[in-house]
């Protein structure tokens, strides 16, 4: 059978402070399963991509839901609590529930050309930056004589 050890356990002097860490980190000292607290990530670009990888252990990839309202990125995702049958649960402690992360993109990404793919418990999303937002150079030309440019004439009218 398994057995959770606490070396800071109750007989410790110092168990009630690290119950009190635990407890201002939000893991509550428990062995009970918790809800999620977040969707760690990285985003960085590379070449003419934005790439974010969102860390999502666990989850069946059926739960995870990409949206896209204007320029922001919604994903969601759930993690389920096991149902064992006739199981009596001696430490539950990896988190379950829903995970929501928001992103507002920069107007600069084709969020039309957006591909997602789901790996090891890694969300990968891969943006390409726009074509009108890709540096470009620009050919200056050469003339000998100034050039004119026409417009209206505007005449002053006398009070």
């Amino acid at each position: 059978m398994l057995t959770a050890y606490d070396p800071f356990g109750s007989a410790s002097p110092l168990s009630s402070a690290f119950r009190a860490l635990d407890q201002l980190a939000g893991r509550g000292g428990t062995t009970t399963a918790r809800a999620l607290a977040g969707m760690p990530m990285d985003a960085y670009r590379v070449g003419d991509q934005f790439v974010a990888h969102f860390d999502l252990p666990g989850v069946d990839p059926g739960s995870i839901d990409l949206s896209i309202e204007g320029t922001t990125l919604t994903i969601s995702a759930e993690r389920s609590v096991p149902q064992l049958e006739g199981a009596e649960w001696a430490v539950a402690e990896r988190p379950f529930g829903s995970y929501t992360r928001q992103l507002v993109l920069g107007r600069s990404l084709d969020t039309d050309r957006l591909e997602a793919s789901y790996h090891d418990g890694v969300l990968t999303v891969s943006i390409p930056v726009a074509e009108k937002a890709k540096a470009r150079k620009i050919t200056v030309s050469r003339t000998d004589t100034p050039s004119t440019i026409e417009g209206t004439q505007h005449q002053a009218v006398e009070s």
